[in-house]
């Protein structure tokens, strides 16, 4: 089967994005294909398009999830491939109920600043895994189509952020326990102007675990969990791995919206 797809840069957190159409059982067998001959591939979503109607752009990820940066990097396709002149795109993704706005601004090195408005937090919650490390209590946000626990540097366990092995282990373990469709652990490290994150996300349904180069979902679940607890809008630029992510959290209209870059570097 011949497959066309797409390789994109949303800061580092390379996404392939596959065109021709599969059914969602063999979805997983062929990202697991494109991330064997692309291994700089991070995660593999599949997208259909039909320009003029109010959503436009539908976008799967393998593993059923939802995924921010695949979001971005799925608006800016669908541009791309109409043709529509507009700096606004709603796209219908894996694991949410609702569309998901993606604002665009096209830049000459032919990349695309990109603002997108996240589904909010389901809840955001303190809750004691089973764990061998010593300080098992830790902050879940729940989200549609993925979870994320918020690891700050004064936790007991933030030290697994050094033990990968570890850290890999329990993710698995935590997801199952929590029930997610997917989770992420955001080690999180800050003086409250200054911000550093450190991304690992596994997705059952791939069966995929990095250590992501930057993570959108995990930014916004950073951004929801500061906003609530603070109790104030909050505003954050996040150090990642591959670059910067910029997170707007209004806790009392419940709206967060990542910001960041994505690019295409590969066309197939």
């Amino acid at each position: 089967m011949d497959i066309k797809y797409s390789i994109f840069d949303p800061t580092g957190n390379i996404t392939a994005l596959v065109e021709t159409r599969v059914a969602n059982a063999e979805q997983p067998a062929i990202a697991d294909e494109i991330m064997k001959a692309h291994p700089q591939v991070e995660q593999v979503g599949f997208v259909y398009f039909v320009p003029g109607r109010p959503v436009p752009a539908l976008l799967r990820m393998a593993g059923g999830e939802f995924c921010g940066n695949a979001t971005m990097s799925a608006a800016a396709l669908y541009l791309m491939r109409s043709g529509e002149e507009t700096d606004s795109v709603r796209v219908n993704v894996s694991g949410v109920s609702r569309p998901i706005e993606v604002s665009l601004k096209a830049k000459d090195d032919g990349s695309y600043d990109a603002g997108v408005q996240m589904p909010e937090a389901l809840e955001i919650s303190i809750q004691k895994l089973r764990s061998n490390v010593a300080d098992a209590s830790m902050t879940v946000v729940r989200m549609e189509g993925i979870s994320h626990i918020v690891i700050e540097s004064f936790s007991g366990l933030y030290s697994l952020k050094d033990d990968k092995q570890a850290a890999e282990q329990l993710v698995r373990d935590w997801c199952s326990e929590l029930g997610a469709d997917c989770l992420g652990l955001m080690f999180l490290e800050g003086d409250g102007t200054s911000w550093k994150l450190t991304p690992l996300v596994y997705v059952p349904g791939a069966d995929t675990m990095f250590w992501e180069n930057s993570c959108a979902s995990g930014t916004a679940a950073v951004g929801m969990y500061m906003a609530s607890k603070l109790e104030e809008t909050v505003d954050m630029t996040i150090n990642e791995p591959a670059g910067t992510m910029r997170v707007s959290s209004d806790p009392e209209v419940r709206k967060t919206i990542i910001y960041g870059n994505t690019k295409l570097i590969c066309d197939n």
